[in-house]
This record gives C-alpha cells, structure tokens and sequence, in this order.
C-alpha cells in the first residue's frame, strides 16, 4: 500500500499534499521510496472540476511506471489531444483501444499490469510490456513499450534498468488521488 488516504511517508521528498485523505499534486514530481520491476499497479485519480488553465494541462499528470514509462492522465472527456497523449495512453506511443474517460470531478481508476524490459550484457532482451484496464474496460493488452517516455521524440530504451520508483508527475493542475497500492509479481 502506498498511499491509504492517511500521508505521504511512502515516498521520496516532494511538495505534494494531503487533503481530506486525497492525494493533491504539486510541483515537480512523486516518488516511491520503493522500487518495483514486474508488479500489478492499482490507483484512482481525479481531474478538477472547473479548473482554469490553459488547455493542455487539464487533468495533466501521469503514473511513470519505473520513473521511466509514463501512463498518461487527462482530461480527456472534454479535451481532445493526440491520440498518444489521451488518457490511458502509453505517452508519446501508444494510445489507448478506447477512450473510456470519465468527466472531471468524478473519479477514475487505473489497473495495470506492468512487465519490466530485459537487460542483458547492456542490451535490451526484452522490452516492458503494459496491460491496462481504464475505468474497469481493457484498453492496452500485453502492449509493448518502445522505450522511456518524453515528449516529442522517438523512444529508446537508454537506462538499462528493470526497477525503478512509481512516480506520479505533476504539471500545476491540482490533480487527486486514491487507493494507490503496488503488487510485484
């Protein structure tokens, strides 16, 4: 269990907060103390309703599985983004098989079961692979991840790790979540 509604001692120093047993996101990102490869995720979030910046960062955050391998989430019930920038997509990959976002204000969960690339010798063996249910519908089946996610680029998988942190990233919108627990497998 990382988060069970009552503080943050699970992770890494952040400038995230807790309030009314939410998680409420703040600058820069968090972490887990804990490193996880293969592993079950299960976490809620929800967007704000009646945020007011600019478009592109409604509901913007992501759960980066290993600190490397983002999960997108956004607002994507009222905001239309590329498609590999929805919510539930692989970011910058692989969008998700349906949209199946719910409105701001209304919670929304992430279940996914994550298989850590393959190192060996300082060469890729096998990469991640992502299986992932938005909202209780399947949106990505044993899909694999190209690499580190960033914005804009052509992913590589450049770490050469099959650990890391659960990160959930922030981008200023006040972002919430819920029922956060990590199994590995």
């Amino acid at each position: 269990m990382l988060f069970d509604g009552r503080n943050l001692d699970a992770f890494q120093a952040h400038r995230w907060s807790v309030e009314r047993g939410e998680i409420v996101s703040g600058a820069g990102n968090l972490a887990s103390k804990a490193v996880f490869g293969d592993c079950q995720i299960h976490l809620e979030w929800l967007a704000p309703l009646g945020f007011k910046g600019p478009w592109y960062d409604q509901g913007n955050n992501g759960v980066l599985l290993m600190g490397l391998y983002e999960i997108q989430i956004f607002d994507s019930y009222n905001e239309r983004l590329y498609p590999d920038g929805q919510a539930a997509a692989i970011y910058g990959q692989t969008p998700p098989r349906v949209n199946v976002t719910r409105p701001p204000g209304q919670w929304q969960t992430f279940d996914i079961v994550f298989t850590a690339p393959v190192f060996a010798d300082g060469q890729l063996k096998r990469p991640a692979r992502v299986t992932m249910f938005h909202n209780g519908v399947l949106v990505h089946l044993e899909e694999t991840v190209h690499g580190e996610t960033g914005h804009r680029i052509v992913p590589a998988y450049k770490q050469g790790v099959s650990q890391g942190p659960l990160v959930l990233s922030g981008h200023g919108c006040p972002v919430r979540f819920r029922n956060i627990w990590v199994r590995p497998l």
